[in-house]
């Protein structure tokens, strides 16, 4: 009796987890693989940076539902894209169209590599050039020299006088 009573509550537990999945009809295989390439395509404007596919959000829900519309009415990639983006705005699509609002945003990544380059091009030169500017000065090696064959001279003459055992 106890074993029934646990079973049964835990297939009533189980049932509301069951019953949140969606279940979408396609005509064909081609129409479930557009709909799912757009949904990962489309990004939910209220989450920013989830596409609607992964977001919860109302509109997104929304969005899911207009996109499932016109794959079944049997629109292409590109209508379904245009619709959304008429709709909500070019915010929609991961891949803003090249416009003049929107040069800024493409040619920022070109100028951050360019500038790097630059860079570091320059600090190459200029570490070259010191170094070939420091092996150009006369240098005063002749003190050193004579310092190091002084240590050297005692070293050698103190080695003499230790006694030898």
């Amino acid at each position: 009796m106890r074993l029934n009573g646990l079973l049964l509550s835990a297939l009533l537990l189980a049932l509301p987890a069951s019953a949140t999945e969606e279940l979408l009809q396609f005509e064909s295989a081609a129409q479930h693989q557009l709909y799912r390439q757009l949904t990962a395509e489309l990004r939910c404007p209220k989450c920013q940076n989830q596409n609607i596919a992964d977001s919860n959000a109302v509109v997104a829900v929304d969005m899911r539902n207009k996109t499932l519309e016109l794959v079944r009415q049997g629109q292409s990639h590109d209508e379904v894209i245009d619709y959304m983006k008429q709709r909500y705005g070019d915010f929609v699509h991961y891949q803003p169209p090249f416009q003049l609002s929107t040069v800024l945003l493409w040619l920022l990544p070109l100028l951050a590599v360019l500038s790097l380059g630059w860079t570091v091009f320059r600090r190459s030169n200029s570490s070259q050039t010191a170094i070939v500017d420091n092996a150009n000065e006369p240098s005063d090696h002749s003190d050193l020299d004579a310092q190091l064959q002084a240590m050297i001279d005692e070293a050698t003459a103190a080695n003499r006088q230790q006694p030898k055992e």
